[in-house]
């Protein structure tokens, strides 16, 4: 990219749990869709839906789709599943989504992880004395 080109930017919001990636890219403000894809678009296999490749692939059909209307630089917010009971780590998806965005020439902005963390929650599952083998 020329120095010289107007930087139009846009928020990749990256969904990544250990089932799915979904890549979702947006106007600055977040209202407006411009691009999204998901794992599940471009794998056959459910297990697959989660993996690197996947959501590589994913990632390329967002960023070509955003390239399209006229986006050459993102703000990237990763995601977990997060809440009371699910993972607050990403999935295997969420770099290797980042880097194929990078890699495809945007230029990158903050990368940020929105993962949702309860202040104060439902009581976990388990019982009284915890989960026991």
């Amino acid at each position: 990219m020329k120095p010289t080109t107007k930087l139009r930017w846009g928020v990749a919001h990256i969904y990544s749990s250990y089932n799915n990636t979904i890549i979702h890219i947006t106007d600055l403000s977040g209202s407006e869709t411009i691009a999204k894809a998901s794992g599940g678009m471009v794998v056959k296999a459910h297990r697959m839906e989660s993996s690197p490749t996947a959501a590589m692939a994913a990632a390329k059909i967002a960023g070509e789709a955003a390239r399209d209307k006229g986006v050459n630089a993102l703000h990237i917010k990763a995601r977990a599943p997060g809440g009371h009971n699910g993972p607050n780590n990403t999935g295997p998806g969420s770099q290797a989504a980042i880097r194929a965005l990078s890699r495809m020439g945007f230029r990158m902005g903050t990368i940020e992880d929105v993962t949702t963390v309860p202040h104060d929650r439902c009581r976990k599952k388990g019982g009284k004395r915890g989960r026991r083998p």
